[in-house]
């Protein structure tokens, strides 16, 4: 047994050497740049990065997208995965099909679809205008609602797909029984479904969350530099400024927050399953 485990390691440590060299490295490095300063480990930087206005801005707009996006797949995405597992075996997996395709799509064309739809001379405000609910064109793009519609439909599909798996676990007599002993369909859902599927609900949320604070295609497209986030100022400070030591503290901010996401996401699951 012990030679089995051994062998095993020996086989596993090039990649892991591998991996540790391309990829652990390199970003061990950048984010130490944030830490320090003539020599010395300090926190400087970082309190230099929240003392001016636009970088808190631009963190709590972050944090506020991300977070909103997250919600709104997720409420989205139970009613959508739910009305998925429900369906026949064959139009199942059709309808799952059409989950997936968006994700074969570059993000880059998806983005720019939304020019499209959001224009001043787009589908959604020629619809207004021929409705008469506005005389002129309403300016949707480069504002936080075209960043929010960009990111909700770029992820998605992820939430989608992760509250399938979980709902395709869930006992198929669990929610006729909760129907029977007269619980309405809330109330189905906040004491039985959620509960069950609340590692779908982690690992979707996370993705989500983590994908809409560091996407950056969709926010420099339709938020252009009225709207940044902290993945298209990191860009700025990195390209632009040139500014290395602050393109790390951005890049730990959004590692952190990831992370604390995840976190903050299996406690809620946690604590509602106690419950």
């Amino acid at each position: 047994m012990f030679q089995n485990r051994t062998e095993a390691l020996a086989l596993a440590l090039p990649a892991a050497v591998f991996a540790a060299l391309v990829f652990v490295v390199p970003v061990v490095l950048l984010l130490s740049e944030g830490f320090k300063s003539a020599d010395q480990w300090t926190l400087s930087a970082y309190v230099d990065f929240f003392s001016q206005s636009l970088n808190r801005t631009v963190f709590l707009r972050t944090l506020k997208l991300g977070a909103l996006v997250t919600l709104a797949a997720a409420v989205i995405g139970y009613a959508t995965a739910y009305a998925i597992v429900s369906l026949p075996p064959g139009a199942k997996g059709k309808m799952i099909g059409l989950v997936v395709l968006p994700l074969m799509i570059s993000p880059v064309a998806r983005t720019y679809a939304w020019i499209v739809i959001l224009g001043r001379t787009g589908i959604v405000n020629q619809a207004l205008m021929a409705v008469g609910l506005t005389d002129e064109p309403f300016r949707i793009l480069f504002t936080e609602t075209a960043v929010f519609i960009g990111l909700l439909q770029l992820f998605l599909p992820l939430m989608v797909i992760s509250l399938i798996s979980a709902l395709e676990n869930l006992p198929r007599d669990a929610v006729p029984a909760a129907r029977v002993l007269g619980a309405n369909w809330f109330q189905v859902f906040w004491k039985v479904i959620l509960p069950l599927t609340r590692e779908g609900l982690v690992v979707g949320g996370t993705l989500v969350f983590t994908g809409s604070m560091t996407a950056y295609i969709t926010p420099a497209i339709l938020g252009g530099s009225k709207v940044l986030m902290l993945e298209t100022l990191l860009y700025q400070q990195v390209t632009v400024a040139n500014n290395f030591v602050s393109a790390s503290v951005i890049a730990f901010i959004l590692i952190v927050m990831s992370f604390a996401a995840n976190i903050l996401l299996k406690r809620i699951a946690t604590a509602r399953n106690r419950t």
